[in-house]
């Protein structure tokens, strides 16, 4: 089983959460800021991960702590359910639509952490949410799970969705780039015979 349980407390966030990458889609999840549990509960159906998440956080200050320390815990929950790799597609991508947005999401778990985010996002928020916090979660995430990821919008003027887009098509590469090639389920996709 590919899982993984972490905690992490600071004096700005609580954060509990369980992740199963070979799940059904099934998610409980409570992070104090609506916007954001929604993006979470897309991001593990079209994913097919289980994810239970907990976050008390500051939010009474803004979502930006929340959201920055979920992307560092759920970076670290993924590095770790993975081990060493092995067996892993490793590379994953789409073009995916959401009504008038499109957006292109390509994956490397390469073990070398970057982020390309390029979106066009006019408002600076979606209800309370500042949208600015979008690109923090990819940063903090990467930053923690080694992934190399490519998000680019193609076409799209409705920030949510763009954003939601942007979730769905994360979702989609991820399942892609660990997924288990039946053809070499042993072996650790790279020459050096090491992601880490």
């Amino acid at each position: 089983m590919r899982t993984s349980q972490y905690k992490r407390t600071t004096t700005e966030t609580d954060i509990c959460l369980s992740l199963n990458l070979d799940g059904s889609g099934q998610s409980h999840i409570a992070t104090g800021c609506g916007f954001l549990d929604h993006m979470l509960i897309l991001f593990t159906r079209h994913g097919n991960f289980d994810l239970e998440l907990q976050c008390t956080g500051d939010n009474y200050i803004d979502d930006h702590h929340t959201a920055e320390d979920i992307g560092i815990c759920l970076g670290t929950a993924f590095a770790e359910a993975l081990g060493e790799m092995r067996g892993i597609q490793r590379y994953g991508h789409i073009i995916l639509p959401m009504d008038e947005a499109l957006i292109l999401c390509a994956a490397d778990f390469s073990g070398r952490s970057f982020l390309a985010f390029d979106l066009q996002l006019t408002r600076p928020k979606v209800g309370t949410f500042d949208t600015e916090l979008v690109e923090e979660f990819f940063l903090a995430f990467v930053r923690k799970s080694g992934l190399t990821l490519h998000i680019q919008q193609l076409a799209g003027r409705n920030t949510h969705h763009i954003i939601e887009g942007t979730f769905k098509a994360f979702a989609r590469t991820m399942a892609q780039a660990i997924q288990i090639d039946q053809a070499r389920p042993d072996q650790i996709p790279s020459t050096k015979g090491a992601l880490l």
